[in-house]
């Protein structure tokens, strides 16, 4: 896959998921059934275009130490988050209704280490590995100074209202499209700073 996609495709992907889960919404129940199958599967789509976005930000930041942990640590959120939103279908798959998702849910999450590690503390690592590989590439002068405002803006937004994921991944696209223009320009990693 050209890696330049993924930084398109990943934004648009979660703006998909942000669009599909207001409209499942819209009864005012949202899942199970096609919609809430269709978002979630957009979203694990988005996040495996992120996993190629931290790769091309880690080499664009200079493939430094800090760079390859920040990297590793959104990959490792985003391992989390394919788990949750996996999880999220096959329970919606499972289920009759909103009621017997929620017996499935709770009894997932029963499971020791299941909710730190898949709802309450994994997928934090997706969003530090994120904002960590903006703010580096802003330090190297790679995006704008403006950028990693944006990104987190992006990444607050669902923890306001989950309503808001459509805007934030507006914002993530207009930080990431400038991104995919540098990927072809970049073949050499930029030397670390000291």
């Amino acid at each position: 896959m050209n890696p330049r996609i993924a930084f398109v495709a990943a934004p648009l992907l979660v703006m998909a998921y942000g669009v599909i889960r207001i409209l499942d919404g819209l009864d005012g129940s949202r899942g199970p059934g096609l919609a809430w199958t269709t978002g979630h599967l957009a979203f694990l789509a988005a996040l495996a275009m992120f996993v190629s976005t931290f790769l091309q930000m880690r080499r664009m930041a200079g493939r430094n130490a800090l760079a390859n942990v920040s990297a590793t640590i959104g990959i490792v959120g985003t391992l989390a988050l394919s788990a949750q939103f996996l999880i999220d279908i096959v329970v919606g798959l499972l289920s009759a209704d909103r009621a017997g998702m929620g017996v499935l849910f709770d009894r997932i999450q029963a499971v020791p280490g299941v909710s730190i590690v898949v709802y309450d503390g994994g997928p934090f690592l997706f969003y530090i590995g994120q904002l960590a590989l903006v703010v580096q590439l802003a330090v190297v002068r790679r995006v704008k100074l403006w950028t990693p405002f944006l990104v987190l803006l992006d990444l607050l937004l669902p923890f306001v209202d989950k309503d808001l994921i459509p805007l934030g991944a507006i914002l993530l696209l207009v930080s990431f499209a400038p991104l995919a223009g540098q990927v072809s320009r970049t073949a050499k990693p930029v030397p670390a700073v000291a």
